[in-house]
């Protein structure tokens, strides 16, 4: 029975006591023990039934647009007080709700309360000190008109000072009473990218203890949202990392497992959690019940209610799929102001291969013994638009001299040319190599996994002596694969040699059942690892194949790959840290055992794809406009001017290699930017790497700007 209680405007309000609301079919999740009420918030493309306990309202189904259940929000709230014995937790429940109606959708709201479980009154369970209340609050649940967006908020209100060891929010159980462990695939943004029966927290690419990751510190997490899919539908759980939820306190505790090894569940796991690795709670430690205190307790005070907001949404589709849906609803975020502004630090490159970095007679480098005279690129632009006429003029006689000394040695043009080295080759060159890598291709389009041949190294020769190989040998991958595509589509266009081009589509054809790039990095970490490098090449790939063979295919294609790379971008900016476009080149180790990859963050690979781009001529603005790659750019361009060396900078938190101090020390390495960023301290570390792809994309962001 509805019973309508007053109404405002658009807006429909009514209060519905537990045992009148609409009865529906009974739940098919049986882990709640049902208490034969039930009602409905549903829209074209999303069905959630809301269903009560014994104890009290509620917990939730979602269902998709085809009306398969595909996961269940467990309950309203849950908190595990100190103190109340080895039973069960509290939960927040509802004895009834409201519904309202407008222009925002539908809403359920439930004035919650946390207490001592009535049913266990009079038993030897009984907990007189909890028989009133210890925690209220309002837990509201808002279905978007016409979007599969489900938009929870909760506030819980202790009404005594509290000790907790944890307060869960949203716990998602995705394929619970329906598909269970089954999924297509699962992406934990800078985390995990799962496919099939694998494993979140699993070996596949790491070794313990770093394979443990399912409660991580929140700033090695990308973006602020963890999704998974099955049989053609995503399912995603979003929140707001920046915003207070205790006393001013941020960063939510996401949890990701699948399968649910948290819970010793044979479904997925999506939560959001208190207390927060970011507080000081141990990586990977998940509050167990236990008669002792716990190691990090959770304080609750009355003056200091606890505040969550997330959303669960639905896309047709995979994981990927969810990510770039968050995205585009979402959009990028708009780049920081730049440590120098963009012209600055063109300048700043432009002077350093000028000075420091150009050793006469020899060329550029760190150290004369180094020097080269392959020159970088963007010195040619820099020579005809660089605002610094001297240092120009200056450089215009160092490129004069360098191609003639590459021509007089016989070089074939590489290094710093990047992508555009084979423009630079003599035909014969071009078509040496051409016919190299055809030599390679095997029969079936694919390039193989050649650790004895042209993928020998000595890091992949210590992984396979200390444990086991990086992979098998003569194994595909997608960028084993793509990157001799890309090639050779750029050899067939310099040399109109049609080998070469037919070649490249047969190698595209083989990797078109593809979803996860894997097979870059492919000299130290495993071979089919998720890899932001070769994501990046095979969206350039594809690209190079839709305009040589207008294959609509290979541009969806493309366009999925660069999609790609959001899964190993920082989408949102912690306060402590900035780390805004700092990007994770793969989700593995190093060797199987090395350096953790989801703990760091690496800049040049994302910087070499989208120079390859701006040199090729692909804007991918245009190519995919869904999604503002322009600001992308901008923003991975920005970030990597927060890497670069800057021996007047004290406050710079930096420690260069050994090897390398007294040059930083000196100023000759000013530009050179870092290899590694650790996403929790905020320190750059590791190996200096020549700034030649910084200029690349400086112009190609400068020259966006003018259009």
């Amino acid at each position: 029975m509805l019973i309508t209680l007053a109404r405002f405007f658009t807006v429909g309000l009514a209060w519905i006591s537990g045992t009148a609301a609409q009865e529906l079919a009974r739940p098919g999740y049986q882990d709640a023990t049902y208490g034969g009420a039930s009602f409905t918030l549903q829209n074209s493309a999303m069905r959630l039934n809301v269903h009560k306990r014994l104890t009290g309202w509620a917990w939730i189904e979602i269902f998709d647009h085809r009306g398969r259940l595909v996961a269940v929000l467990d309950h309203l709230g849950e908190v595990d007080l100190v103190g109340t014995g080895r039973l069960v937790p509290l939960r927040a429940e509802a004895a009834e709700y409201r519904i309202e109606k407008g222009d925002f959708g539908q809403r359920a709201v439930f004035p919650v309360r946390v207490r001592w479980y009535e049913a266990l009154a009079g038993t030897r369970f009984a907990n007189p000190d909890l028989a009133a209340p210890v925690m209220e609050g309002t837990v509201s649940i808002t279905l978007d008109p016409d979007r599969a967006i489900a938009r929870l908020a909760s506030e819980y209100r202790p009404l005594k000072p509290l000790t907790a060891r944890y307060l869960r929010g949203p716990w998602l159980r995705v394929g619970a009473a329906s598909f269970q462990t089954a999924k297509t695939d699962g992406i934990f943004p800078g985390v995990e990218w799962l496919r099939g029966e694998e494993w979140s927290s699993g070996t596949d690419w790491m070794q313990h203890p770093h394979a443990l990751r399912a409660v991580l510190h929140p700033f090695k997490v990308t973006a602020p949202v963890m999704a998974l899919s099955h049989d053609g539908t995503g399912i995603g759980l979003a929140w707001n990392p920046r915003a207070p939820v205790l006393a001013g306190r941020r960063y939510l505790q996401p949890v990701y497992a699948s399968p649910n090894f948290i819970d010793r569940a044979n479904h997925h796991l999506m939560g959001l959690a208190l207390p927060s690795v970011a507080w000081g709670l141990e990586e990977n430690t998940m509050p167990v019940r236990s008669a002792k205190p716990p190691a990090f307790p959770l304080e609750l005070r009355p003056e200091t209610p606890v505040q969550l907001e997330a959303e669960v949404f639905l896309v047709r589709g995979d994981s990927l799929d969810v990510l770039v849906d968050w995205v585009k609803r979402h959009g990028l975020p708009q780049p920081p102001a730049p440590r120098y502004p963009f012209e600055e630090a063109l300048d700043r490159l432009a002077r350093a291969y000028n000075t420091a970095l150009w050793h006469e007679g020899k060329g550029w480098g760190r150290t004369p013994e180094e020097a080269s005279p392959h020159p970088p690129l963007f010195l040619e632009r820099y020579v005809t638009s660089g605002r610094d006429r001297e240092t120009a003029r200056q450089l215009e006689a160092k490129l004069a001299w360098a191609r003639r000394e590459l021509e007089a040695r016989k070089i074939r043009a590489g290094g710093r040319a990047g992508i555009r080295q084979f423009g630079l080759w003599s035909r014969e060159a071009q078509m040496a190599y051409g016919r190299e890598l055809l030599s390679q291709q095997h029969p079936d389009g694919s390039f193989r996994y050649d650790p004895e041949g042209r993928h020998k190294r000595d890091l992949a020769e210590i992984a396979a002596a200390l444990l086991k190989p990086l992979g098998p040998k003569g194994a595909p991958a997608l960028d084993i694969t793509t990157q001799p595509a890309m090639e050779l589509l750029i050899l067939a266009e310099l040399t109109g040699e049609r080998e070469f081009a037919a070649a490249a589509r047969k190698a595209l054809d083989y990797c078109l059942k593809m979803e996860r790039p894997d097979g870059g990095d492919w000299w130290e970490t495993p071979l089919y690892s998720p890899n932001l490098l070769a994501a990046g090449h095979s969206a350039i790939a594809y690209y190079l194949g839709y305009k040589a063979f207008q294959d609509p295919r290979y541009r969806d294609k493309a366009i999925h790959w660069l999609r790609s790379l959001l899964v190993f971008t920082h989408l949102w900016q912690p306060e402590e840290v900035v780390e805004l476009y700092n990007t994770k080149p793969c989700l593995n180790q190093t060797i199987w055992f090395g350096s953790s990859w989801v703990d760091n963050h690496v800049q040049w690979e994302v910087l070499r794809t989208f120079a390859f781009s701006s040199d090729l001529g692909i804007d991918w603005s245009q190519v995919d406009r869904e999604i503002d790659w322009r600001r992308y750019q901008e923003g991975i361009t920005t970030a990597v001017l927060r890497w670069m060396v800057d021996h007047t900078d004290a406050t710079h938190k930096a420690t260069p290699p050994a090897a390398d101090a007294e040059l930083v020390r000196r100023g000759v390495l000013d530009t050179y930017f870092y290899d590694v960023h650790d996403a929790v301290t905020g320190a750059y570390r590791g190996a200096l790497i020549e700034p030649s792809t910084i200029g690349a994309n400086l112009w190609a962001v400068l020259d966006s700007r003018s259009r």
